[in-house]
């Protein structure tokens, strides 16, 4: 798709999407300038927050001086700024700059911030405690990092409340349930007594997003905070923040790298590249005009829906998997810990995977597709069913037996933080596995270069840490590793969910070479339909636990049987009725086809 078919497309969805203020005018038609300010107008007294040449420095030996170097920008009061960019541009830094939550390594070296006309660099750390939750709050970008894995999710909701000395017990607890109840979760009454391991990586953001909504700040700043949503999910969260930012006259900063979102949300844009800002200006203008280069080339990156399936000259052989009447329910509380509580994760599920095909799993949080593929990989037993690896069923399988069998069955994780030893380099993590299987180091190493240099990441990576990555780059070691064996069936559970948009264009195509040149089988599960549209060979779509449909794309886009379907396509960001985009779904003809082909 090229850049100029690309830019209309969003644009049109910003226009059609905005029913409150706007930005000035007067910051608009600056089109010979990559650094458009729309904040040069605004007098102090309108901006919830301002930047001024601010210069972030990193610890030597990383691949550039600063984290962010000389950005500049305004929030005004009442609106919605988005700064997208790639990972590791500077985007989560900045903010976390902004809260006062930089690492001892990482220091500002110039610049001011002033917060409610409060400058807030070189403030005392008490006195920004105080700030935090009720002046401004964050939506984190990892929830189960920022969570508390000991406390209930009541207990971390109501303390935000008492630490700012808000109500009484009873009043606190009653407030924890209406905001667990406004961001959509399931029975908040028994939520409120749930750990964070209990709950599936977009419950956990929903979470993370009560948590900051508690106190109803002056200014949110959101990083990432529909990342790991499902699009129906997502455009609650979407609609729930502005309608308290409306309601309430929030200010809110949304960091993000889907220009969909941008498109639904944003009154201005911050447009970032290593650290520096290439561009800023009204959401009009920089969708439909960019001034840069790298905004262009970021654009033109957005997958959209194409509806067509994928073209295969293979003849049928035999499947990879086969999953027969597949079954895990999930039981917890009892007599003695008051109601028992059963989930059906995966009930009574069917399909197979060709070999060199992919199958999509698409649903909501919480319909079942981590679970799927934890059963699939054999973290999770299942209750009863069939899993027909190459003909064998492994179902069954004890841990000694089904070891052999790991090497060719690997997974990609959705929660990259988690799922990567913090106290291991990436080096170790990715030569570990093949070294235990036989595999010299040698080799292995120099497997693990070629890997890391293949999903975008410099040579140094090799020797460093988890934690000295962003969150997309966490996701990218994490396929690395998956790779390093060679698999012949690749689970990959929101593998591109945390990336931003040129990465996950890249991630994609890597994926489908290593698919064409290994005839490795996948099943990708994600959230995002867009994506599953563009890499999948069939589809299955899944709603609390079961399989609610089953086809291919241009079934599942174009003439989906279910209403829950058409419900999915239809809250896809950015993805408008009148966006004459070539091989672009259009979402209008999905609500008005509810017949097709039966799966």
């Amino acid at each position: 798709m090229d850049d100029a078919t690309m830019l209309p497309s969003l644009a049109q969805g910003v226009s059609r999407r905005r029913a409150g203020p706007r930005v000035d005018p007067r910051a608009l038609g600056r089109e010979n300038s990559t650094m458009t300010a729309t904040t040069e107008t605004a007098s102090p007294q309108d901006l919830a927050l301002s930047v001024h040449d601010l210069t972030i420095s990193l610890p030597p030996g990383m691949e550039r001086p600063y984290a962010v170097e000389d950005v500049s920008f305004q929030l005004e009061r009442g609106k919605i700024l988005c700064i997208i960019g790639e990972s590791g541009s500077g985007k989560s830094v900045t903010a976390n700059a902004l809260m006062g939550f930089l690492p001892r390594p990482i220091k500002i070296t110039s610049g001011a911030i002033h917060l409610e006309s409060m400058s807030i660099v070189g403030m005392p750390a008490e006195q920004l405690r105080s700030l935090r939750g009720r002046v401004v709050s964050m939506i984190f970008q990892d929830p189960l990092s920022a969570l508390n894995p000991l406390m209930t999710v009541g207990e971390q909701i109501t303390e935000v409340l008492l630490a700012h000395g808000v109500g009484t017990k009873q009043s606190r607890r009653v407030r924890a349930v209406e905001l667990l109840t406004e961001v959509g979760l399931p029975d908040p009454q028994l939520m409120y007594h749930q750990y964070p391991f209990r709950l599936s990586g977009g419950q956990r953001q929903r979470v993370m997003i009560a948590m900051a909504l508690a106190l109803e700040p002056a200014v949110l700043i959101a990083d990432e905070p529909t990342t790991a949503l499902d699009v129906t999910t997502q455009a609650q969260i979407l609609k729930l923040i502005r309608d308290i930012q409306r309601r309430k006259g929030m200010s809110v900063m949304f960091i993000t790298h889907d220009f969909g979102v941008v498109a639904e949300i944003a009154d201005s844009v911050v447009v970032m590249e290593k650290g520096r800002i290439v561009e800023q200006g009204d959401a009009d203008q920089v969708l439909k005009s960019p001034s840069h280069p790298y905004t262009r080339r970021l654009l033109a990156a957005v997958p959209h829906l194409t509806g067509e399936d994928r073209s295969r000259t293979e003849e049928a052989a035999a499947p990879v998997l086969k999953v027969e009447n597949l079954v895990k329910t999930y039981r917890s509380g009892g007599v003695l810990f008051g109601k028992k509580r059963v989930v059906p994760a995966v009930n009574d599920i069917s399909f197979e995977v060709a070999p060199g095909r992919t199958l999509g799993v698409v649903g909501e949080s919480g319909s079942g597709k981590t679970s799927l593929g934890r059963l699939l990989i054999k973290l999770l037993d299942s209750d009863s069913g069939k899993i027909l690896f190459e003909g064998r069923d492994i179902a069954g399988l004890r841990e000694p037996e089904f070891r052999a069998l790991r090497p060719s069955i690997q997974m990609i994780f959705q929660d990259p933080f988690a799922s990567l030893n913090p106290r291991s380099t990436i080096g170790h993590i990715l030569t570990v596995g093949p070294v235990a299987h036989g595999t010299p180091y040698s080799r292995a190493r120099d497997e693990a270069k070629a890997l890391l240099a293949h999903v975008g990441l410099d040579a140094g990576a090799f020797d460093r840490y988890p934690h000295e990555f962003s969150g997309g780059q966490r996701q990218r070691i994490g396929i690395a590793r998956a790779l390093m064996f060679k698999p012949k069936l690749l689970i990959a559970d929101e593998a591109v969910s945390a990336l931003d948009v040129s990465i996950q264009a890249q991630i994609l195509q890597l994926l489908e070479q290593i698919q064409r040149e290994t005839g490795v089988s996948m099943i990708f599960i994600t959230h995002d339909l867009r994506v599953a549209s563009q890499i999948c060979d069939e589809i299955v779509v899944m709603q609390k636990g079961r399989i609610v449909e089953y086809g291919p794309p241009s079934q599942i886009f174009l003439s989906p049987q279910s209403a829950y379907t058409r419900e999915l396509v239809a809250a896809i960001p950015g993805e408008r009725p009148d966006l004459a985009v070539p091989g672009a779904l259009d979402s209008s003809a999905v609500a008005e086809t509810p017949k097709g082909r039966k799966p």
